[in-house]
């Protein structure tokens, strides 16, 4: 049975707005739905759509880097917010800022003024079933959209908190100091084990201690849990219990002495391309001036890159790579789509570039055309990779960043090439796939 018009989008943030321009865009008709002003958050100040409520910054717009690249890409696929960001911009350097009211004033007129947008502002509770739909909410989804969405997905497959460690850049790991392991040799040498001796870690332990932590917001000021409690909290119960937590050296003997070391960190490979690493159990409220200067501390990261810094904030995603296909379709019901940030990205752009795919998308599939997924080698190819074929076990939100991306056929030493040639790849396959999908 063909869909029905028009596709409904729940959320008016970024992902929602980016949605329901790229249906317009194809021709399709969209129901944009935005509870503000009849409900506001505790985080939102005005009634307008794409309201900035963090920073009023983009990221990076410098050529060749990872998020150049993604906007790079949407604008290739005439986004709409990264066209309003263009006409907003503030001097940032090389980052893309923008004036937040005219940023979201642009969006907002855009898409009032656009025939084949209709913009409701009313609160949805429950999620439609008898025509396409989006769901693009975001963190501070309300908790009668979050009970119907934990309804749909199984409860355990929504989380309302980032409890996120840090990600280092492989290549920055000094791989003569951290040794291949599993605790007692099970499971084969899965991670990177960072070994420390009582000078190291009790160093170590004193630098976390002094550390500048990031202020929680009012809404945020909510009992940790247990599971994803910050490593620094955790140290605040005495200098031994880390050594009993994520830092227990129990299992694990460095071969360069063969004894057991005091404490060990360890590092999980984040991609199957073994390009970035998780360093295990640092989820953190540090700064992220004092994580790379604490966690450099680490026996092996002394030159650390960090492609994540870690947190733990007020959020609502869902275990995407379990419920989603790669074309960001419900796997238990194929009119139902999620965007945004709620599918485990972060960033603004990230979650703008996740409701435009997820909208073009939805319009393919109202006008019966076959869906499409972007390769593998491109920024949206990377994100859709992460939030569709991580590990379910340990997924947990990402932005765009090198280390999501395909080694290169040949190895390259010198970091700016290998990232321009990656750029560059990542730009024609994005070109080609666009021409093939007919989406140029």
């Amino acid at each position: 049975m063909q869909p029905i018009e028009p596709i409904h989008i729940i959320g008016g943030g970024l992902a929602g707005c980016e949605a329901a321009w790229q249906i317009a865009r194809a021709g399709g008709r969209a129901v944009l739905y935005e509870m503000r002003p009849l409900r506001s958050t505790e985080a939102h100040k005005t009634d307008r759509l794409a309201e900035l409520v963090c920073s009023n910054s983009l990221k990076s717009d410098r050529e060749n880097s990872a998020p150049w690249l993604l906007k790079e890409e949407m604008r290739r696929l005439g986004s709409l917010i990264i066209a309003s960001a263009e006409r907003a911009r503030v001097p940032a350097g090389s980052a893309l800022a923008v004036d937040r009211d005219q940023f979201s004033l642009a969006i907002t007129q855009a898409l009032e003024s656009h025939p084949n947008v209709r913009i409701l502002h009313e609160e949805i509770a429950e999620i439609p079933t008898d025509c396409l739909c989006i769901i693009a909410t975001g963190p501070l989804t309300s908790d009668k959209l979050s009970a119907a969405i934990r309804a749909v997905t199984q409860s355990q497959h929504l989380y309302f908190f980032d409890a996120i460690s840090p990600i280092i850049d492989a290549e920055s790991i000094n791989m003569d100091v951290v040794f291949a392991a599993s605790r007692y040799d099970k499971g084969g040498a899965d991670y990177l084990n960072c070994p420390m001796d009582d000078v190291q870690y009790n160093a170590f332990y004193d630098a976390l201690m002094a550390a500048e932590k990031v202020q929680p917001k009012e809404f945020e000021k909510t009992p940790y849990f247990e599971a994803c409690i910050p490593i620094e909290v955790m140290a605040e119960r005495g200098r031994q219990t880390l050594l009993f937590g994520p830092l227990k050296p129990v299992g694990l003997e460095d071969p360069r002495t063969g004894k057991r070391p005091t404490a060990v960190i360890q590092l999980r490979t984040e991609n199957v391309h073994k390009t970035c690493y998780n360093i295990v159990g640092f989820q953190t409220k540090l700064t992220y001036p004092e994580q790379k200067r604490v966690f450099r501390l680490i026996p092996g990261l002394e030159q650390a890159e960090f492609l994540r810094y870690g947190s733990l904030h007020r959020n609502t995603f869902i275990n995407s790579p379990q419920l989603l296909l790669n074309t960001l379709q419900f796997k238990s019901r194929g009119t139902l789509f999620f965007a945004g940030q709620l599918v485990g990205v972060e960033g603004y752009t990230e979650s703008a570039a996740m409701g435009g795919f997820a909208g073009i998308n939805a319009a393919r599939a109202l006008a019966g055309l076959p869906l499409v997924t972007p390769p593998p080698t491109t920024a949206h190819g990377c994100l859709v990779g992460h939030v569709s074929a991580s590990d379910p076990k340990h997924f947990q939100p990402m932005n765009t960043n090198y280390g999501l991306f395909p080694p290169l056929a040949q190895p390259v030493r010198d970091k700016e090439k290998k990232r321009q040639l990656i750029a560059q790849r990542a730009r024609e396959d994005f070109e080609r796939w666009m021409t093939q999908s007919a989406l140029s």
